[in-house]
């Protein structure tokens, strides 16, 4: 029989109580958008935010945006409808953070001006300046521009979305000609320092386009007369679905090759331009170009790719930028003993980047060289330039180890290095899969075989990132490394489904999508709604990057409903609306942008007071709970628990860099109340997890009490 609860929600549910994932998505990038206007962060930190804004647009454009497109080309009626609308209001969006980022960026250059540091066009140099770069002009730069005559009779080549471009006008008498040039950006380095004027300190740079700009006659000598050239920078986004045929005749990574260069000739969907751009030549670049009427044209400043702001170097004080916080290792894992040891004696549970990485390619680096160790199987989704995850895989089988590593060929933007990583792989005797076809395998797992005495055991490891050095220095993530032999029959399990795709395994204790991730965690929510029913205290932390599932959040709003307390920490999207009467007044959410980028999956369920703890690698999303193969693992360790804990509570109580999520989507920080310390969660965590100590948490109706504390060690 339907309950009361169900009947009333399916009354009141429509779409109105289901935020659009790409609305939320620019809330979030709004977030970061905060971050570059924040004048308390350091103001090198403030351009690269800029940075981290601009490359997240452009992901925006290139993935959600460029659905939203398909969705009105293939549907009908009302369908159509809302998605012309919703594409609407992304445009809308789009325009006001784009004219945000234009403030921004002015006052971050007025603030490195004040700290002697300037950014100068074309127009500012002087003589000797000027002399400077027109020699770097011609020795550097001109060797790599290939430009582009725009003529009638002649087809324009496809352009690279990942490129800026400068739209060239050449007056030549009385007649105009338009060109376009490529930025070599990806050959050479976008921001040049040049010589400081004479009498002036400081630091001066230049970036690649001015030098263009200041040099552009040289570029049509012999070719065109040129009377006057002006250029005006422009950038595609187009559309990264790749196009994949379900033939058995080509390999995978001959289709994904291929689908790589069609990708370059995709349907552009976004169109961002100098706002000083003549009205004839953006007519004329509109037409060549084939934008059409659902298509983003977008007005900005002078500058754009401002993605490379990322990399901006610091060449003034060190507190220009945010101060390193030191790794906090971990004394039994740099005790001489191996690490399996340490492992065996009690799990181990680490929290990047506060956690140095280099204790998982110890872990790989040591089963590389143990004798007793037969077998290394693992998970590839994105690694490192430079990997040392992979040195340590082909050491291993230079040391008679049988490696099995599956590597996911379609992560998104990496899908080329990932093609590469295979082949080296493969030619240095590592088998490699590819998974299953339309199951994108996004799992975090290791998996070391090893001989002891007569019995073979497993160590695993279970973790919410992947398996690079580098993002782990600036995204927080967990790793669970643990000899439960249970989990290790699991991960097994898992490995076995990749290699055999027609056995469908049963697994002891992990939730794996596409099979069990769902359906276990609908079974946690519903026994909170029970407790909840039966007069107990119920109550659950959630937090993920994104919350965008409609039967999860309509199951929360149930749980919500029926006296559950919900809290949730969402970086991302967020479909739920909390705080609505009568659907979700138990449920309160939060998102936190800091320095790190906020990375881990932690699922929290108070269960009548002996709390049920999962970390792993799935979102609350469709695609992650049913079309992929990911993996959510049970924590026992009561250390690990109890850290878990901790820093879920001290991100729930951050008044500093914490933003409510509610109905508006307007980003209000959370409310710093008098007499309670400010609590900046990042910070705080580090503290913690060095010292043991926490900070004192102002009284929460959402807190989960946890088990007597004992000293971290």
């Amino acid at each position: 029989m339907t309950s009361p609860i169900k009947t009333r929600l399916a009354d009141l549910l429509d779409h109105d109580l289901f935020t659009p994932r790409e609305l939320s998505w620019l809330s979030f990038n709004a977030r970061v958008l905060q971050e570059a206007a924040d004048a308390s962060v350091p103001v090198i930190e403030r351009l690269r935010y800029l940075g981290i804004f601009s490359n997240n647009s452009d992901e925006f454009f290139r993935v959600r945006v460029a659905e939203v497109r398909r969705l009105i080309s293939v549907s009908s009626g009302a369908s159509k409808q809302q998605s012309k609308e919703l594409l609407a209001a992304i445009q809308k969006r789009v325009v006001e953070l784009q004219r945000e980022f234009d403030r921004n960026y002015k006052e971050i250059m007025t603030e490195l001006a004040a700290r002697r540091i300037y950014m100068i066009n074309e127009t500012q140099l002087d003589p000797g300046q000027m002399e400077f770069v027109q020699a770097y002009f011609t020795n550097t730069v001109l060797p790599e521009l290939e430009p582009i005559l725009l003529q009638e009779a002649q087809p324009i080549p496809a352009l690279n979305d990942e490129s800026l471009y400068l739209a060239i006008d050449i007056q030549s008498g009385e007649h105009y000609h338009y060109a376009v040039v490529e930025v070599p950006t990806d050959r050479l380095d976008r921001f040049v320092e040049i010589p400081r004027r004479k009498g002036k300190g400081g630091k001066v740079f230049i970036v690649l386009d001015n030098i263009i700009r200041a040099c552009l006659p040289q570029i049509f000598r012999g070719v065109i007369p040129v009377d006057t050239a002006a250029a005006y920078c422009f950038k595609f986004s187009r559309d990264a679905e790749l196009e994949l045929d379900t033939g058995i005749l080509q390999s995978l990574i001959a289709k994904m090759a291929t689908s790589l260069k069609q990708r370059r000739k995709a349907d552009a969907v976004r169109m961002v331009y100098d706002e000083k751009m003549p009205q004839r030549l953006l007519d004329y670049i509109n037409a060549r170009f084939g934008f059409g009427k659902y298509d983003s044209l977008i007005a900005g400043g002078r500058y754009h790719n401002s993605k490379d702001f990322m990399g901006f170097p610091n060449v003034g004080p060190r507190y220009l930028e945010f101060k390193p916080l030191p790794p906090i290792r971990i004394s039994r894992l740099d005790e001489p003993g191996s690490i399996f040891d340490a492992i065996r004696e009690r799990d181990v549970f680490l929290y990047y980047p506060y956690h140095p990485f280099a204790y998982v390619v110890d872990l790989l680096k040591t089963a590389a060289l143990d004798p007793d160790v037969t077998d290394i199987k693992i998970c590839l989704y994105r690694v490192a330039k430079n990997s040392r995850v992979i040195d340590a895989l082909v050491n291993a089988v230079d040391n008679g180890k049988r490696v099995l590593a599956v590597v996911e060929l379609a992560a998104r933007f990496d899908e080329a290095a990932n093609i590469d990583w295979a082949q080296r792989l493969t030619e240095n005797g590592i088998q490699v899969i590819f998974g299953i076809p339309g199951l994108k395998v996004h799992s975090k797992l290791v998996l070391i075989e090893r001989k002891e005495g007569s019995a073979r055991r497993f160590y695993s490891h279970i973790g919410t990132g992947n398996f690079n050095e580098k993002t782990a220095r600036i995204y927080t993530d967990f790793t669970l490394m643990t000899y439960d032999q249970n989990v290790g029959k699991d991960v097994f399990s898992v490995f076995d489904f990749l290699q055999y795709t027609y056995k469908r395994p049963d697994y002891r204790l992990l939730l794996v999508s596409p099979h069990s991730s769902r359906p276990g965690l609908v079974q946690l929510i519903d026994q909170e709604i029970a407790n909840a029913q039966a007069g107990y205290r119920a109550c659950m932390t959630l937090k993920c990057n994104n919350l965008v599932d409609k039967d999860i959040v309509t199951k929360l709003y149930e749980a919500s409903e029926s006296g559950v307390e919900i809290r949730l920490i969402i970086r991302g999207m967020c479909s739920l609306l909390p705080g609505v009467k009568g659907i979700s007044e138990n449920i309160q959410a939060i998102s936190i942008v800091d320095r790190f980028l906020e990375h881990p999956r932690a699922y929290v369920f108070y269960n009548r007071g002996n709390p049920r703890y999962l970390i792993g690698s799935a979102d609350l999303m469709t695609r992650n709970l049913d079309y992929r193969v990911e993996v959510l693992c049970p924590i026992f360790d009561e250390h690990a628990q109890r850290m878990i804990q901790d820093i879920l509570d001290q991100q729930w109580h951050d008044n500093v860099k914490a933003r409510v999520l509610d109905q508006n989507q307007v980003n209000q920080y959370v409310e710093s109340r008098k007499r309670v310390a400010h609590i900046r969660s990042q910070e705080s965590i580090h503290r913690y997890l060095s010292t043991g100590k926490l900070p004192r948490y102002p009284k929460s109706h959402m807190n989960v009490p946890t088990r007597r504390r004992r000293k971290l060690r």
